[in-house]
């Protein structure tokens, strides 16, 4: 059968597999229906339920706690690198393919887990949803969230976003604000009777490049803030004085602060300019001190480090869970056309997994 899916081979084999089931966001019907077929088949043991382009599957033992295992399903779109294909061999084999690191080995990971333990030691929930490399507001586990929150609770939550196949912990958050200078449109022949908006921009360019991030150290482990210009937008036409500026300016911030702390920290860099926050979501602090994340970081058998970035860890500590990445690939080559995967990390966090689960 096209997209059949077989859970309980080598998980580097299931990544291949998954790969080729192209789900550019939006468009994740085909591999959602395989992944929901072969749970329903091939692992009894779990109840599996259908929400939207989303499969939720889950244990149901009275074990005293509960870990919830998550990875998304669609990719960014195809850059002429589908289908998979090799190349080399051994411990230098490596998969090349959209979504091979972002983060269907990460899924096939997951899968393989949820096929083989039948009896684990925690109670497992294992989520696979849509449209998370989209706009926050279609992000598939809001929508979980929305419908079926109980399913989202546990004491531990494991995103299987590229890691190294090392934890990272927790996550930075992220905000973005708009300043607008605003002038005088005149002819750009008589500048002086003008006033241009772009060139008002100037002391709020000079706060940022004077900026001095903080790095602060959280539970040993160390995050590093930025401040960032990305977009300026401005002028009228070619021979036209500018009345009107804006600087898109992107917040990285650690998890020690909130989202309001961070919002508030901005307000204080640029004093005397009005800032519109267009986007703010809080980051996750590591919560490695919690037994279970402790275990897995035990059974990884390697150092944990800060997550540098967003990911959908903060859902759920918002939700008072501690929450970790954890997953093969490197997440540098996450949406490049040279996206790849070395097999090794794959089984390495598949044995990992199941040598924590179990």
């Amino acid at each position: 059968m096209s997209g059949s899916l077989d859970l309980k081979s080598d998980p580097v084999e299931l990544t291949a597999a998954l790969v080729d089931i192209p789900s550019v966001s939006e468009s994740e019907q085909d591999i959602a229906d395989a992944v929901e077929r072969a749970l329903r088949d091939q692992a009894p043991h779990l109840e599996v339920v259908r929400n939207g382009n989303a499969v939720l599957a889950r244990t149901d033992l009275g074990r005293d706690q509960r870990v919830v295992l998550a990875g998304h399903l669609d990719t960014v779109p195809v850059n002429d690198n589908l289908p998979v294909r090799r190349s080399g061999s051994g411990d230098e084999e490596f998969l090349h393919g959209c979504g091979t690191v972002d983060m269907k080995g990460g899924d096939a990971v997951l899968l393989n887990v949820a096929a083989a333990l039948t009896e684990p030691r925690h109670d497992l929930t294992f989520v696979f949803y849509d449209c998370e490399e989209i706009e926050a507001e279609r992000n598939g586990l809001g929508r979980i969230e929305r419908e079926l929150p109980e399913w989202l609770d546990g004491d531990l939550a494991v995103v299987g976003e590229p890691s190294n196949a090392a934890v990272e912990a927790g996550c930075q958050g992220t905000v973005r604000v708009q300043i607008r200078t605003s002038g005088a449109r005149a002819h750009t022949a008589r500048a002086w009777m003008g006033s241009n908006a772009i060139h008002a921009a100037r002391p709020v360019l000079a706060r940022l490049a004077e900026y001095e991030p903080r790095n602060p150290v959280i539970d040993g482990l160390q995050y590093r803030e930025g401040l960032q210009a990305v977009k300026i937008e401005g002028g009228v036409a070619g021979n036209v004085v500018p009345d009107e500026c804006v600087v898109t300016i992107n917040h990285r911030f650690a998890p020690d602060r909130s989202a309001e702390d961070a919002v508030a920290h901005l307000r204080e860099v640029f004093d005397g300019y009005d800032l519109t926050v267009t986007d703010c979501s809080g980051g996750a602090l590591p919560g490695l001190t919690s037994p279970a994340a402790a275990e897995l970081v035990a059974a990884s058998k390697a150092e944990p480090v800060a997550k540098l970035g967003w990911t959908d860890v903060a859902r759920f500590a918002s939700r008072g869970m501690p929450a970790v990445n954890f997953g093969p690939g490197d997440p540098t080559l996450a949406h490049t056309q040279q996206e790849n995967v070395r097999t090794a990390e794959i089984r390495h966090c598949a044995e990992t997994l199941r040598r924590f689960l179990s």
